[in-house]
């Protein structure tokens, strides 16, 4: 590996004697991961059904290795949402973030969505999980994970952090930032990251992110949980911006994450001995000791007593108006009571499902404000494919599931018409259409033929 001139008296610098192993560890194959959803599935289930060969990830409870000849996106049980491609250290922060049912979450740089779709899982349905990136095309890429995961409890935001801090003060429960970094963690995985590094690069992200922590600081509440991560080698961003948070928030206090063997500690600075015992409580992953790229997580806790989630007055449409939709109204009867217990928003003929605990988002960019249920089009009401990601195949009065061998499962995937077996019993009108009893989308059956209504930016290629 050629790495640029002022990279590499940098690695020696820091790594000294084993620098060697840096370098052998660019000899080595990458290795590639999944992650099951766990609001989807259970471990003992997934081993069961997964169709292809996988290994346990040691630290990651619902983590795995796969070969690199295979192709998980490449079958219906991904279009399922039933698991995510990660790779492993990139599992590692949102897997060290403890998440308690019904907390309010925030993923502050989220896209494209890994560490969001696992932190919606732990959440379980309760709760809720807000979740931005300021950039409005990875925000789209993040708001797809989001659904196809069947999070339902989610707001996605495409802000600035400044701007979610006046909107948010003293909020959330957790905060998770995956900061923006110079990536020297990823070059193995990807080399095309190296070509974008500069001798500057260190200096800039760490400037970035020592913003978006003063930001994230204010928007937690006392008693909470703040976790930061980069992927990426540089102490500048990494313990440097450690001891900035430290020296700058007095009332942040360094906490170890859940350990492993194969974790190492922070670097201890020179110059920089009062945070030593900050550092030594933070998770550096070497790609020389585990399997898996480079990354670094630090977890802090704000001082105080932490308080319940308070319900908010948010733009909750009212019985009244929705019942001018009976169309709308006789769909909702189809729904399971666990849906109907939050307040429900029609804007635009559009339906969604929100949290109790948001309240108004007025000056924000806001791509979701909660579950899109569906759209009012004529007189009639459509569901939408995030509600069937959402469902669980029995919560749905009318539904079929097919095998994954069936070819009609990739057909359904492709956006084409399927044709019923005479055998196949099922109601005219909305059908979820499943696979193994995992739902993938709907379709509307009229005469054992289903008009497949799969969402066309999702289909099969």
């Amino acid at each position: 590996m050629n790495f640029p001139k002022e990279y590499e008296e940098q690695m020696r610098l820091l790594l000294k004697d084993q620098y060697s192993f840096y370098q052998d560890s660019f000899n080595q194959k990458r290795v590639y991961g999944l992650r099951f959803n766990r609001s989807k599935i259970t471990k003992e289930e997934f081993e069961r059904i997964c169709p292809f060969p996988i290994q346990p990830i040691p630290w990651i409870d619902n983590g795995y290795y796969y070969d690199a000849d295979v192709k998980p996106a490449k079958h219906p049980y991904y279009y399922a949402g039933l698991y995510y491609l990660q790779e492993p250290s990139a599992m590692t922060p949102a897997n060290r973030l403890a998440i308690n049912p019904g907390e309010c979450v925030l993923d502050l740089c989220a896209a494209p969505g890994g560490k969001s779709t696992e932190l919606g899982a732990k959440l379980d349905h309760s709760g809720l999980l807000v979740t931005n990136d300021i950039s409005n095309s990875r925000a789209k890429a993040l708001l797809k994970n989001i659904e196809l995961f069947g999070i339902d409890n989610a707001c996605v935001l495409c802000d600035a952090p400044y701007k979610l801090a006046k909107a948010f003060p003293e909020f959330f429960d957790k905060i998770l930032i995956d900061a923006p970094c110079s990536g020297e963690g990823m070059f193995r995985k990807d080399p095309a990251v190296m070509k974008a590094w500069t001798p500057q690069s260190n200096e800039s992200y760490a400037k970035l992110q020592r913003e978006i922590l003063d930001y994230a600081v204010l928007m937690l509440k006392p008693g909470g949980h703040l976790l930061f991560s980069t992927c990426t080698f540089s102490p500048k961003e990494n313990e440097e911006t450690v001891a900035y948070l430290l020296k700058k928030h007095p009332e942040c206090k360094p906490v170890a994450p859940k350990a492993y063997s194969g974790f190492s500690s922070g670097i201890l600075l020179d110059g920089y001995q009062p945070f030593h015992d900050a550092f030594e409580k933070c998770i550096r992953i070497w790609p020389w000791r585990m399997q898996g790229e480079g990354h670094f997580v630090a977890l802090f806790q704000k001082e105080g007593k932490m308080k319940p989630n308070i319900t908010q007055k948010g733009q909750e449409t009212s019985r009244k108006e929705l019942e001018k939709h009976p169309e709308l109204m006789e769909f909702l009867q189809c729904l399971p009571d666990r849906f109907l217990k939050h307040p429900l928003l029609l804007r635009q003929d559009n339906v969604y499902l929100c949290s109790e605990f948001l309240g108004d988002l007025s000056g924000l960019r806001v791509m979701r404000s909660g579950l899109l249920l569906g759209e009012m089009k004529k007189k009639r009401f459509e569901p939408s494919q995030a509600l069937a990601m959402a469902l669980k195949m029995d919560e749905f009065q009318n539904s079929i599931s097919f095998d994954a061998q069936d070819e009609r499962t990739l057909r359904y995937l492709k956006g084409e018409t399927i044709t019923l077996n005479s055998h196949e019993n099922v109601q005219d009108g909305w059908l979820l259409v499943c696979v193994d009893g995992y739902p993938l989308g709907f379709g509307k059956v009229k005469n054992k033929t289903i008009k497949n209504k799969y969402l066309s930016g999702w289909r099969w290629q």
